[in-house]
């Protein structure tokens, strides 16, 4: 498949030199709010927070102006969240390129209105709809529309894109020379036991010579990096993660797949909470009993993905696996994971929007000039089965990608939440898979873990 690196210049956006400050929460949400919408200060009607709970990293608010006579309707639509990130988290997430990504996202309708940066945070518009529920990925009618969406980013989205221009009259000379995500200081601390100094992008993006950068692969060496290492037993873990990141990176990280050289525009974080179920009439693609590509009624669910700190370019069938392992929610119940069947059906229907997606846009993530789509249902079949078996390959990489996550959270984190548990939950799933696949377990004797079932 011929490819073309497609760059989109994002729109100038706001930045409000102000910060959102936890201990004085309603205050500095309304001076923020009241940046954006000035209006509302004066007109009739109570201005409102409803803080959200369902994430373990950053502070969600969502801003209401409570209109006489106004509907629930009415007022979501002029709704405004805003999320202010967790401590010490930029150690994590590159928040210039979350900020892209954003921008990238609303300019495909994939995502809600960006209206502002602030110095530790963003604003961006209300979705109305129904979070969903780890429970609630299982159903099949979720499940085959997040098939289709997530197929649509793929499809669309291009792997590498322009940084979002800033409107220098929103900031002084100085901020703009310093950079626009400065954090004050009680906000942000560094790892424990982790040296001030960080190692140059030039290391990070060594792992993985002529891919774009920022990738899947580079954001987990980052992560190593950036470990706690203040004791043997943690520096020995550190490069016991490196070892394996090494392996893993020359057993996956090039080999082909859908996209621009292996790597499609992926969320990363397709967790329950940030799938969106939206009443819409938007049409996705299945595939007719004549074999053609088409769109079906409007009474398909709609869903919308939110939560854009990890999306990055990254395989295909990582950002698949990563989703399946959602199924089990944050306690990774092993016992609602997909099974095979659900896999195989999962990956027909997001083929079948993949290609649908990729024929039909205006700017397409791949260009495919020597390429045309499976066209009948024996075609997506043979995708689905090459797809189906390179999701099986990354089956045990969102344990190891979660879990160094993890390691880092629990030096960093103020939230009320076990994350050192976590991380040896999620590394132990990336373990025991490189066990199965070796054959070590059943060498050993050992029994068959319930997620390698």
């Amino acid at each position: 498949m011929a490819t073309a690196q497609i760059q989109t210049e994002a729109p100038p956006l706001r930045h409000i030199p102000l910060s959102y400050d936890n201990s004085n929460s309603q205050t500095s949400a309304l001076r923020l709010i009241l940046s954006t919408h000035p209006q509302w200060e004066h007109s009739k009607g109570k201005i409102e927070f409803v803080r959200f709970t369902d994430g373990i990293t950053n502070t969600l608010l969502k801003a209401v102006k409570m209109r006489p006579g106004s509907t629930e309707e009415d007022i979501d639509n002029e709704a405004i969240l805003l999320r202010a990130y967790g401590r010490g988290t930029e150690v994590l997430i590159d928040r210039e390129r979350e900020t892209t990504s954003h921008s990238l996202l609303a300019q495909r309708n994939l995502a809600p209105s960006l209206l502002a940066r602030f110095n530790n945070g963003l604003l961006y518009k209300f979705i109305r709809g129904h979070v969903c529920t780890p429970k609630d990925l299982t159903k099949e009618q979720v499940w085959r529309a997040v098939a289709r969406r997530l197929a649509e980013w793929h499809a669309v989205l291009p792997v590498v894109s322009k940084p979002p221009s800033i409107d220098i009259n929103e900031v002084g000379m100085n901020d703009h020379l310093n950079g626009h995500m400065h954090i004050s200081n009680e906000n942000v601390s560094p790892p424990l036991g982790r040296s001030k100094s960080f190692p140059s992008d030039e290391r990070i993006n060594a792992i993985t010579p002529g891919k774009a950068k920022p990738n899947i692969w580079t954001v987990m060496q980052k992560w190593i990096f950036a470990l706690p290492k203040g004791t043997v037993a943690e520096q020995e873990r550190q490069a016991t993660l490196q070892k394996e990141l090494e392996r893993t990176v020359k057993e996956l990280g090039d080999l082909p797949g859908l996209g621009q050289d292996g790597l499609v525009f992926g969320h990363c974080d397709l967790l329950s909470g940030n799938v969106i179920i939206t009443p819409s009439s938007d049409f996705n693609p299945l595939l007719t009993p004549g074999g053609s590509l088409s769109a079906p009624t409007s009474t398909q669910l709609s869903v919308s993905f939110i939560d854009y700190e990890y999306a990055t370019p990254c395989p295909a069938a990582f950002d698949i696996a990563n989703h399946f392992a959602e199924w089990g929610g944050f306690d990774c119940d092993y016992t609602q994971l997909p099974n095979r069947t659900q896999r195989r059906s999962f990956l027909y229907e997001y083929l079948q929007s993949y290609y649908f997606h990729l024929t039909t846009a205006t700017t397409p993530a791949t260009s495919f000039s020597s390429f045309s789509a499976p066209s009948t249902p024996e075609d997506i079949d043979k995708e689905a089965e090459k797809l189906f078996e390179e999701v099986e390959r990354f089956r045990g990489i969102p344990g190891f990608y979660w879990g160094i996550w993890a390691l880092i959270q629990a030096t960093i984190s103020q939230i009320d939440f076990d994350y050192a548990s976590y991380a040896e939950t999620r590394l132990a799933e990336y373990w025991a898979w490189r066990d199965e696949e070796s054959g070590c377990r059943e060498r050993e004797g050992r029994e068959m873990p319930l997620r390698e079932k």
